[in-house]
């Protein structure tokens, strides 16, 4: 079965994820499901929240984009109750866009520099510092444990101007080329 990703006005992409507990049922089958959704939707990144779950899971394959930013060459990780450090550095903003927010991108402001810890698919501890486009890319998904969107960065003035692409998303009047759910219908 292909899972859909949530989009933008579903209330579980607003919910604080629940850490991911190391007894959870089908880990791996799981992991492999959000590679496979986020291939399918040509993401370099998918959070659990995405595909309706609000545990604390990411996969990420930076690999794509390798010919842009070197540092994401053969990238490709799950990350289980991810933790961020900010660390000093520059912040630099770049266009950003996401699965959950189809035809929706602006430019967000992030640190360049950033110690992340996680756990692996086989519950191994890691630590490591990255910086580049890939600490863009964990600090973007890791938002989505947050409850938070990429579009939470933007300026007051910036969402007024997009505001009629949140609202198309939130009625379902959006195209795209992979499965999605939109937000219940309220009666």
């Amino acid at each position: 079965m292909k899972l859909p990703v949530y989009c933008y006005g579903h209330p579980v992409l607003r919910t604080v994820s629940e850490p991911l507990k190391p007894d959870f049922e089908g880990l791996k089958e799981l992991v492999a499901q959000m590679f496979d959704a986020m291939y399918e939707s040509e993401g370099v990144g998918l959070a659990a929240p995405q595909i309706g779950k609000n545990i604390r899971l990411v996969v990420i394959d930076a690999d794509p984009v390798a010919d842009s930013f070197p540092e994401c060459a053969g990238r490709k990780f799950a990350l289980i109750n991810p933790e961020i450090e900010i660390l000093e550095g520059e912040t630099i903003s770049r266009s950003e866009g996401c699965l959950s927010l189809p035809g929706v991108s602006e430019k967000v402001p992030r640190t360049e520099h950033i110690m992340l810890r996680w756990l692996d698919e086989n519950l191994e501890p890691h630590q490591e510092e990255i910086s580049g486009f890939l600490a863009r890319i964990v600090q973007h998904e890791c938002d989505h444990l947050e409850g938070r969107l990429f579009i939470d960065h933007i300026s007051p003035i910036r969402k007024q101007l997009i505001k009629r692409k949140l609202t198309d998303i939130v009625a379902g009047k959006v195209r795209t080329d992979y499965p999605v759910r939109f937000a219940p219908r309220k009666h």
